[in-house]
């Protein structure tokens, strides 16, 4: 048996998925003729209050889709030092839209108002590049998913208006912190001028993401996608697994995060472990002593067929998922305490 925590996109189409997606009709979404992908994005915007929706192969492609909408070339993005579009999305701020980025050093991934206001704050003439857009990471990957206090993002979508820039959520895992901290779709769709969403991380499906926006918003995320490579055909097979998600795999996150923080409570126990990060959804992330050594915790645990994954100074990923049965947490559990 292989227990891999390595991330939640390591699952594999449910049979209700794989029965739905056999069964999707299919047109040429280049077209806009499937009708399963419409349908999807019909849901989706719906879902969020929000006018129009696109299908995407990635999260990445979907983040770089709005990034590039909403800057042009020599313009300033505003965005945490652990953000996924800055960390995570191989440069493509700056090679698909030539953007800089201005990093705030916030706390696990999210900052404040006040740091916000701060950015944005100073010259505003030809010296410096125009800031244009802030991007907002919930959960927070690097940040061990961690979920934003809606409140504060109230305050920066204010901040945002008020200077005149656009605000996109980077929202890979926004269902994680919508079981988490009981919040709606709609509640963010009345903040945010863009949000993608990713359907092959905790709901499961096999390949997709959703760019949620205005009307006008998805019409250049369209033009975009097509420049960017991402223009598919009967990609309605995919949509579907993403429909049957959106219905079948939200309310059941709240296993995950069950499973996380039993994890974290052993962790917590053990004398080589010396810290264990705030575990609110279905990310651990924790440290081990010098003498056991990060890369040779992992590595052990390798050899008994438990898959984790560095992440950069010192910290140790875990992501409990669709896939993590009763019988590997309990195997996991047991390996960890006797390591």
């Amino acid at each position: 048996m292989i227990i891999d925590l390595i991330s939640d996109t390591v699952t594999k189409p449910t049979k209700g998925m794989l029965e739905a997606m056999m069964q999707a009709k299919v047109g040429d979404d280049v077209f806009k003729s499937d009708p399963t992908t419409n349908a999807l994005q019909e849901k989706a915007a719906k879902m969020f209050g929000m006018e129009d929706a696109l299908f995407f192969p990635s999260g990445t492609m979907a983040n770089q889709t709005a990034i590039k909408l909403h800057t042009q070339p020599g313009d300033k993005l505003i965005c945490d030092k652990y953000a996924h579009v800055y960390n995570y999305e191989g440069g493509g701020a700056a090679f698909n839209s030539g953007v800089t980025c201005k990093l705030i050093d916030g706390h696990r991934g999210m900052f404040t108002a006040e740091q916000l206001q701060s950015a944005v704050a100073g010259r505003n003439d030809i010296h410096v590049p125009y800031s244009r857009l802030v991007c907002i990471e919930n959960t927070t990957n690097k940040g061990g998913g961690a979920c934003w206090d809606f409140s504060e993002l109230e305050k920066l979508q204010k901040i945002s208006k008020e200077n005149n820039l656009a605000f996109h959520l980077d929202g890979a895992r926004l269902f994680n912190a919508l079981v988490a901290k009981n919040e709606t779709p709609a509640q963010y769709g009345q903040l945010f001028d863009t949000i993608s969403i990713c359907l092959s991380k905790g709901l499961g499906a096999p390949i997709g993401s959703i760019l949620v926006g205005s009307k006008e918003h998805i019409a250049k995320a369209l033009r975009i996608r097509k420049l960017f490579g991402g223009a598919m055909r009967q990609v309605g097979f995919l949509a579907a697994a993403g429909m049957y998600a959106l219905d079948n795999h939200v309310e059941r996150l709240a296993e995950d995060h069950k499973k996380a923080k039993e994890i974290g409570a052993v962790l917590e126990s053990l004398s080589y472990v010396t810290k264990v990060e705030p575990i609110e959804t279905n990310i651990v992330i924790f440290y081990v002593d010098d003498k056991v050594g990060d890369i040779n915790f992992i590595n052990k645990m390798k050899e008994k067929n438990i898959l984790l994954t560095p992440m950069d100074e010192g910290k140790i990923r875990i992501v409990t998922h669709l896939d993590y049965t009763d019988e590997m947490h309990s195997i996991l559990l047991q390996e960890l305490k006797k390591f």
